[in-house]
């Protein structure tokens, strides 16, 4: 035994659940094994699923619910409630279970359908998919660091419109699993740093995971590690009630560091034969093992699926309090929105934005895209209030700072512009949990090789569909002397890969204007706009009208069309120029989003490149993707190889993106063509 470690308070078996019961800790023991067995009978019905966690937390849940979450089941998306987040979502079975005995829009038939397709029980809980899920956890470290974002959220929002209105708290359940991922480690760094003192996790310490003992991978002090990063730390007995409602009072007392509460768990909590051991994990009990448990529990004269009245009766008391307070919460709204008109602005502003428009920026003006994106920032922070955000410690090279507004900090709440620091995939977890609280909005920026490290998250806000911004720069070989490492290649093509996210490359002024437009007003799901480091010279246009999906026919051609985006839109033209002399004629058209041109009728796509017309695709990253538009004759322009270390001009020269070069493979393909 280690010299901190919890001795663990034996399981009582003896209360008989038919009976009534009057001792407080007693019914919340009959509460803590109601959990238990509805998810063995849920896990057992789907012969799937992770039985272990749920019941190794069922005691922390029950007194977390019963006793401290403020949250209203007739209105789960009421601003003020508190958070409760189950990052280690494999026992989403627990997380069921709560909303089902709180009330909550789910019934027992629909715990009975768990994991089944088309239930709102599925195998890993699903924001938007199940009524009371504040986030889609699962990958292991996400939800800790969405997290972070609900915790930065409510500080910044209570800093401008006051306790009376934003007072609330974000509870969370995480595992080993969750403090091994990098994420989490990052996203811990952060909030410690910042002092978010509502923010309280409660770290199942089993010491198992899938594999076996914790031992075989994982040695740290966990709470050593954590007071250092800045967090306030303690280990209970994790089935002991009175130890939880002890820490989680204390925890409650800190204003300034967010708490890490280390429960010593048994997984699999009640099994006579399998609790404690790595074969709960992950798979049904089986028929004699959950007969076995549910016999230590004195519940084996129960249909499957039976909760007891009075665990019911918990509940509700519980929820009523909740509704109570949002009542209380609402009357509070409703009269200062009246009495304070500036206020009422602002609020709506926050939480209930309308369309956003920006003013076009000088579309005559040669610069980098990330520059054109940078300038837009002094209208962001105007028409959208509730967007914050920042960079991974790039803000000086991505442009993305507001400029009018402060740092967000531990001693300046109402700041908008965040310092990620070098976390990127923190960074990610944490803007989506901004855009989840409701009144802001996040974004984050980083180079565009760095998507890499934010990927699991941008992944997770396209399947929630939020509307969370990620803004890449630094967007292809034209980097320069950084050298391959630096230089974007199939970065571009592996975000649209992923569904429900627009990636958007814009040309010049005029495009990076409406990206953003179209990344603030776009509400079903992510949007990641990539941008150049290196000038790029404004496109020939008599409007700044843009067509359908924001494209732009810019040269009328009968030979062919070129079909590019970003920085090669300018080459395309220049090429087009150079093989007009020679008496071949090409239309270019430029696709700042593949994603909304794709969402077309065919018959516009087809009119906006050509009825017949050849197609070339063009951009300097991978050619993966672009096939399909360019058609089976078609010609794909890309590069399909890293970079190289040097200057972006001798890059353009070294890899073909020249005029020339371009115009010379056009020219040779429609002569192919003809013969």
């Amino acid at each position: 035994m280690r010299a901190d470690e919890t001795v663990l308070t034996p399981l009582a078996h003896e209360v008989p659940n038919s009976a009534r019961v009057d001792d407080s800790d007693a019914l919340l023991r009959l509460a803590a094994d109601t959990l238990r067995v509805l998810a063995i009978d849920a896990i057992e019905l789907a012969q799937s699923g992770h039985p272990g966690m749920p019941m190794g937390m069922a005691d922390i849940a029950a007194v977390l619910w019963t006793e401290f979450l403020c949250v209203d089941p007739d209105d789960p998306a009421w601003p003020d409630r508190d958070r409760f987040i189950l990052s280690n979502g494999h026992g989403s079975m627990l997380l069921y279970a709560l909303l089902h005995l709180s009330g909550f829009d789910l019934s027992l038939d629909d715990l009975r359908r768990f994991r089944r397709y088309g239930s709102a029980t599925p195998g890993h809980p699903e924001f938007g998919h199940t009524p009371g899920v504040e986030v889609t956890t699962g990958p292991l470290g996400q939800g800790f660091a969405a997290g972070v974002g609900m915790a930065i959220a409510e500080e910044h929002l209570r800093a401008k419109f006051g306790s009376d209105l934003v007072d609330h708290r974000v509870f969370g359940f995480v595992s080993d699993g969750d403090l091994m991922e990098g994420v989490a480690q990052e996203a811990a760094s952060l909030a410690g740093h910042l002092g978010l003192g509502k923010l309280i996790y409660f770290y199942d310490d089993n010491e198992i995971t899938i594999d076996g003992s914790t031992e075989l991978a994982f040695s740290q002090d966990v709470l050593g590690v954590f007071r250092a990063k800045g967090w306030h730390t303690e280990r209970i007995d994790g089935h002991d009630r009175a130890a939880i409602r002890g820490a989680i009072e204390r925890a409650t007392e800190q204003e300034q560091k967010p708490s890490l509460i280390a429960c010593r768990t048994v997984i699999g909590r009640g099994a006579p034969n399998k609790e404690g051991t790595s074969g709960v994990h992950g798979a049904p009990l089986g028929p004699e093992e959950s007969l076995a448990t549910k016999e230590a529990m004195s519940w084996s004269g129960h249909d499957p699926f039976f909760v007891p009245s009075s665990v019911y009766d918990l509940f509700a008391a519980a929820m009523r309090k909740g509704r109570t307070a949002r009542r209380s919460w609402t009357s509070r709204l409703d009269a200062t929105l009246v009495r304070d008109r500036e206020l009422r602005g602002r609020w709506h502003a926050h939480f209930d934005p309308g369309k956003v428009s920006l003013h076009t920026l000088n579309p005559k003006k040669h610069a980098a895209t990330r520059a054109h994106s940078g300038q837009l920032f002094e209208q962001l922070e105007e028409a959208v209030p509730g967007l914050l955000g920042g960079s991974a410690d790039l803000a000086s090279s991505t442009k993305t700072r507001f400029p009018g507004a402060a740092t967000f900090s531990r001693t300046e709440r109402q700041g908008r512009n965040v310092c990620f620091g070098v976390r990127e995939h923190a960074m990610g977890a944490v803007v989506n949990g901004l855009t989840l609280h409701s009144g802001t909005r996040g974004y984050g920026s980083t180079f565009l090789v760095f998507s890499d490290y934010m990927r699991p998250a941008i992944r997770l806000a396209s399947l929630m569909g939020l509307p969370s911004v990620f803004v890449f720069t630094h967007d292809s070989i034209f980097v320069g002397q950084d050298g391959p490492t630096h230089q974007p290649i199939e970065h571009v093509a592996s975000l649209r890969l992923i569904p429900n996210l627009w990636v958007i490359r814009p040309a010049d002024a005029v495009e990076t204007t409406h990206a953003w437009e179209i990344a603030i007003n776009r509400h079903e799901g992510p949007t990641a706009i990539v941008l150049t480091r290196q000038t790029v010279p404004a496109l020939p246009r008599t409007s700044s009208a843009l067509g359908s999906a924001g494209t732009s026919v810019l040269r009328e051609g009968r030979d062919a069309v070129v079909i590019a985006t970003g920085s090669e839109v300018s080459l395309a033209l220049q090429a087009a120029n150079l093989l007009s002399i020679t008496g071949i004629e090409l239309r270019v058209v430029s696709v700042p989003c593949v994603e909304a041109l794709e969402a077309l009728p065919i018959k516009e796509q087809e009119e906006l490149f050509g009825v017949r017309l050849p197609r070339v695709t063009l951009e300097a990253g991978a050619t993966a993707g672009w096939k399909g538009l360019a058609g089976a004759d078609g010609l794909t322009l890309g590069l399909d190889c890293f970079g190289a270390s040097g200057s972006a001009d001798e890059l353009a020269n070294a890899f073909g993106f020249t005029a020339e070069a371009v115009a010379t493979k056009i020219n040779e393909w429609l002569r192919e063509r003809r013969t």
